[in-house]
């Protein structure tokens, strides 16, 4: 099959585009930055951001299913956020719809649950996204529930946090102070579940709403992690595996948020609302719809993917220490914490 892949240059994207290219279907790559991966030869690339309708009308065109992980993250603005994810959704929508694309895979987030009052969450669970990106994922979700009433076929996946190769972000500061011999400080006891997810599971995850029966894939979907235990037992696994001895250290809870809180007003912390809010809270959601209609059956625990994660940092580490920015393929800049680190 011919299958587009927007965000084809993120974190996602080229974790999803390797899947399928050893699959043997034909890719197509639309995205704003740079395709500067070895497998740049192997695939069309049209450089393009989703909101121009003549580069993703240029997109659509030629290919049978579309796979929509691009999205702006929380870092972005609030209006690059709407206009990417949810302008963005609807131009991609609209031009499946023309070019009568055989199925529309959305990859949402498990942030439009917000911070909910109890677990698991099931896919019926009210959604109440915080911040623009979570509000924004829903607005997006609605747009696809608009077109999937018209009688077209799209699939919306909502994936936990997931990691694995070039996923570096938030969790390079956290590799960053493990590679260096540092503890890692965490917001609360860590005694709260909190469900991540391996990129190769959610790729077989959409791999399944394109081979399935559309009748049975289109519909909407928790993707996570079977196996997870801890914050602080999951993330102390790194620790050991980087074999200096440290150990996860428990901060208070409403201060520490406080004062993230007031450096993210400042500008001086890389970390939003939605990561530390939530970092001391429970968090996972139930995949057993998953399990029961897609076949999904994750290989990897939260600490098979949080060590398969650090290994790949440490194995790549000379070709991004130099490069930040605000996207899941660079390492976000860690601002004050970067003093913080020498603490611990």
């Amino acid at each position: 099959m011919k299958i587009l892949v927007t965000g084809g240059s993120g974190f996602l994207g080229i974790n999803l585009i390797r899947f399928l290219l050893n699959r043997n279907h034909e890719i197509v790559s639309l995205d704003i930055a740079d395709f500067d991966y070895p497998e740049k030869d192997k695939i069309k690339i049209i450089r393009g951001d989703i909101r121009d309708k003549q580069k993703v009308e240029e997109a659509v065109s030629i290919v049978e299913i579309i796979i929509h992980a691009a999205a702006a993250l929380p870092l972005y603005t609030p209006d690059d956020i709407h206009t990417t994810d949810v302008i963005g959704t609807k131009n991609l929508l609209e031009a499946a719809e023309k070019y009568e694309a055989k199925r529309f895979i959305h990859i949402s987030s498990t942030a439009v649950y917000g911070i909910p009052d109890h677990h698991p969450i099931y896919e019926t669970d009210k959604l109440d996204g915080v911040g623009a990106y979570g509000k924004a994922k829903i607005e997006a979700e609605n747009v696809c529930l608009e077109f999937r009433v018209k009688g077209m076929c799209v699939p919306i996946l909502r994936p936990k946090s997931f990691i694995g190769p070039e996923r570096l972000g938030v969790f390079a500061l956290f590799y960053d102070w493990a590679k260096d011999g540092k503890g890692f400080p965490m917001i609360g006891e860590g005694n709260n579940r909190y469900q991540l997810l391996d990129v190769e599971d959610l790729c077989e995850s959409i791999y399944q709403c394109i081979v399935l029966d559309c009748q049975k894939v289109n519909n909407t979907f928790n993707i996570g992690a079977k196996e997870f235990a801890t914050m602080k037992e999951d993330y102390q696994a790194v620790l050991d595996y980087a074999g200096f001895g440290k150990k996860i250290a428990p901060l208070p809870e409403k201060p520490i948020i406080a004062t993230l809180k007031l450096l993210e007003t400042m500008k001086l912390s890389p970390l939003y609302k939605w990561v530390y809010e939530t970092a001391s809270k429970d968090s996972f959601v139930s995949i057993e719809k998953a399990e029961r209609v897609l076949g999904f059956s994750p290989k990897h625990s939260n600490k098979d993917a949080l060590i398969r994660n650090f290994k790949w940092y440490l194995e790549h580490l000379d070709s991004f220490k130099r490069q930040s920015g605000i996207s899941h393929r660079v390492p976000w800049k860690q601002g004050i914490l970067k003093l913080a680190k020498r603490f611990f």
